[in-house]
């Protein structure tokens, strides 16, 4: 008789108090896919994302890009939590978002704020549940989950949709069973002998952490920004360059899906397939994006000659709307330290060369967008 072998990602219910929770197995260990389609995906994952880091050190001031990239990922994982904070409106200042708008907004900024700590302490920390944590509490700070103990691992149950636990679609371990889950987390993370490459140990490490869900509210957004800082960590990125949860907002459904079929079934192939498609579609974007950003900035570069003894101080502050690309010109005159009437020629200037669009329709205060480059992003 064939001895059954039970799936190596099957969790078991607990029952709890007039509910059950769900509690995954212990991921430190290492196993073998059975779909040999993952191999043909992680080929192709792994020569596109090398060559979307190639862009992050052969593009001149790359970093004004970059900050592009981070509010992309940023806006759409925010979405996918329903947010709806658009990359048009990400990039504006508080004082620009309409009053109804700015709880959203402000979560879009603390996501970008973590997404900026997180990677300025990667050279001092590594991943880790300290970190984790931090990234948690710049998450959370004075937004609607303020409440929700930024920064802090859950000591209460906590579960997806539905009213309470008895109905929910979903219910993570039991806040007992968090500490010893996460410690087996931390430890995969950084046990170099199990041979596993690293994209699949980043699309297990992506599930086991939604799945065991450690704090109150923002599990999905930390988790997604977690994806970005583990290729970082292990140099298969040099810059935040990836925005996944862009493909992950477009196929949300498909997204919860693929992780929730593990949890029924216990086989973790499916979800790694849609993870290495995601890096692969959205590694495809990335360098399509960049590839159009260089066409458009030596566009740019050669309208600006023309502009003679003006051209410098053009040159700046296109090159300063690379990472803002929405400003009035009271803001780009503070910026070039020149005068608003000085301010203000030049953008007429760059209106002129039909690199600027006045997009507020004022007569006064006005404001200008880069728009052929925001639009980039916003495909």
């Amino acid at each position: 008789m064939e001895k059954h072998i039970k799936a190596p990602f099957l969790g078991t219910y607990k029952q709890q108090f007039k509910y059950k929770s769900y509690s995954p197995p212990k991921i430190e260990q290492s196993f073998r896919w059975k779909d040999e389609k993952v191999d043909v995906l992680l080929e192709e994952a792994v020569r596109l994302l090398g060559e979307l880091n190639v862009y992050s050190k052969l593009v001149p001031d790359v970093d004004f890009f970059i900050k592009m990239h981070i509010v992309k990922e940023a806006a759409s994982s925010s979405r996918i939590e329903g947010t709806k904070t658009g990359i048009e409106e990400a990039i504006l200042s508080k004082e620009e978002v309409r009053p109804e708008e700015r709880d959203d907004w402000e979560e879009v900024q603390n996501y970008i704020k973590s997404m900026n700590y997180a990677i300025s302490q990667l050279d001092k920390l590594p991943i880790s549940i300290r970190l984790i944590k931090e990234i948690h509490r710049i998450l959370l700070s004075e937004v609607r989950g303020e409440y929700k103990q930024p920064g802090e691992i859950r000591v209460s149950q906590n579960w997806i949709g539905g009213s309470n636990p008895t109905d929910a679609f979903f219910v993570p371990p039991n806040h007992r069973e968090v500490p010893t889950l996460l410690f087996d987390l931390e430890r995969y993370w950084h046990n170099e002998n199990l041979d596993i490459p690293i994209l699949i140990k980043v699309a297990v490490s992506h599930y086991q952490f939604e799945t065991i869900h450690p704090f109150l509210d923002g599990n999905g957004r930390v988790g997604r920004l977690l994806i970005v800082l583990q290729l970082i960590s292990k140099r298969y990125l040099q810059k935040p360059t990836l925005y996944i949860s862009d493909f992950f907002e477009k196929n949300r459904n498909a997204y919860y899906d693929a992780l929730n079929q593990v949890r029924i079934t216990g086989e973790i192939d499916q979800w790694i397939k849609f993870f290495l498609n995601a890096v692969i579609k959205t590694s495809g974007k990335g360098i399509e994006t960049f590839d159009q950003i260089i066409k458009l900035k030596e566009t740019y570069d050669k309208k600006i000659l023309s502009l003679g003894s003006r051209a410098e101080k053009a040159s700046k502050l296109v090159e300063m709307m690379y990472s803002k690309p929405k400003m009035n010109v009271n803001k780009m005159s503070e910026a070039l330290n020149v005068s608003y009437v000085t301010g203000n020629e030049l953008v007429n200037d760059l209106e002129r060369l039909n690199i600027l669009k006045e997009y507020t329709g004022y007569s006064r205060n006005r404001a200008y967008v880069l728009y052929e480059y925001l639009g980039l992003f916003e495909k």
